[in-house]
């Protein structure tokens, strides 16, 4: 079905995909769906650069060995509200997947609880993570070191930084959960990718060229790097995200990243923490969530510059595009279904994404 120039499909199709190929490649049914079900959220959540767009990559590493498909993940250390969890060189979802239910769980008895992560790899869009706590009426926070470096410190040249995401969700009553999700750059690296597969042109202010200069065709991404939010302010919470989810885990940061968009073989030893805590180590669950609707639609009321329509909360767009993609399907372009489909070829797949 198309729509907009998109061909549009139901997230269980998706899903069914996704699973079909990563089984073909060798990961188990159960590892499979876990992921499945991660990317499939970051596209009914609009974050199309961390959903099934990564599958041909994923499998791509699959295939060259860079990745264990039959993990044995394990806690290293633990006390009753932290852990440190080995994942094995397994897919990043699984991983993730598995320290956030962990800590979950722990911040269930305890109060709180912080997990990390090493030997990980990539695992899609943070939000996937941190929205797992809401229904446990527990706020949750998740912090990684990306795979691939495109930022150089502040007043440097030397791409040595990640995008480094922090996502952060806090439940509410009536409205809808507050729910933030941002790289530490302008714009997530493969964002940069996306458009150069589309053929578009990047927005001046994502990349810069060594000399100062802006950079606007995403197919000389090479030449340049992404630039922090905030000037020195996003450099300087770049940072504390690698120490945080990378050093203090004994996972890759700096230099010692591998950019898992050119090597394929070689282990990405991604780090990753999560914090979860209940709202009731402060107040009860309900006395909260009812301040914080209150406090939503303060800022949601609150007087409007000329020429807008709506005011957002973090999270919010995402959502409503959540209720609509589940309800009428999710939209791909041309040229993911086209890579997708090579991808069933390739893997030889009865199911074709037709």
């Amino acid at each position: 079905m198309a729509s907009g120039g998109a061909l549009v499909f139901q997230a269980e199709q998706l899903q069914r995909f996704i699973v079909s190929a990563l089984t073909s490649v060798d990961i188990p049914a159960g590892d499979a769906a876990t992921c499945a079900a991660r990317l499939v959220e970051a596209d009914l959540r609009g974050v199309e650069t961390h959903g099934i767009f990564r599958l041909p990559q994923y499998c791509q590493r699959i295939q060259a060995g860079g990745l264990n498909v039959r993990p044995r993940l394990h806690i290293v250390r633990e006390n009753p509200v932290t852990a440190l969890m080995d994942g094995d060189n397994a897919l990043g979802q699984v991983v993730v997947t598995h320290a956030t239910d962990l800590a979950i769980r722990k911040a269930g008895e305890t109060g709180l609880a912080w997990v990390g992560t090493f030997n990980g790899n990539h695992a899609g869009a943070a939000a996937t993570y941190t929205t797992r706590a809401l229904a446990h009426d527990m706020i949750c926070m998740y912090m990684t070191v990306a795979n691939g470096n495109h930022m150089p410190p502040w007043g440097g040249v030397e791409p040595i930084l990640g995008t480094n995401p922090i996502s952060i969700a806090i439940p509410a009553g009536q409205e809808p959960p507050v729910v933030l999700d941002i790289a530490t750059t302008v714009t997530a690296h493969g964002k940069v990718k996306l458009a150069a597969q589309r053929g578009e042109t990047m927005p001046i202010g994502w990349m810069m060229d060594r000399k100062g200069q802006p950079l606007t065709d995403p197919k000389r991404a090479a030449e340049g790097f992404l630039m922090p939010i905030g000037g020195y302010k996003g450099y300087g919470l770049n940072v504390v995200i690698g120490m945080l989810a990378g050093v203090l885990n004994g996972a890759a940061f700096g230099r010692g990243v591998v950019d898992f968009n050119k090597d394929f073989v070689s282990r990405n030893n991604s780090g990753h923490m999560i914090l979860a805590m209940r709202v009731d180590n402060f107040q009860p669950a309900d006395t909260f969530k009812k301040e914080m609707d209150r406090a939503i639609r303060e800022i949601r009321e609150s007087e409007k510059m000329e020429g807008v329509d709506r005011i957002w909360l973090p999270g919010e767009m995402e959502y409503y595009q959540v209720q609509e993609r589940q309800a009428k399907g999710i939209p791909l372009s041309a040229s993911v279904v086209d890579s997708l489909q090579k991808l069933a070829a390739e893997l030889n797949l009865v199911d074709r994404l037709e």
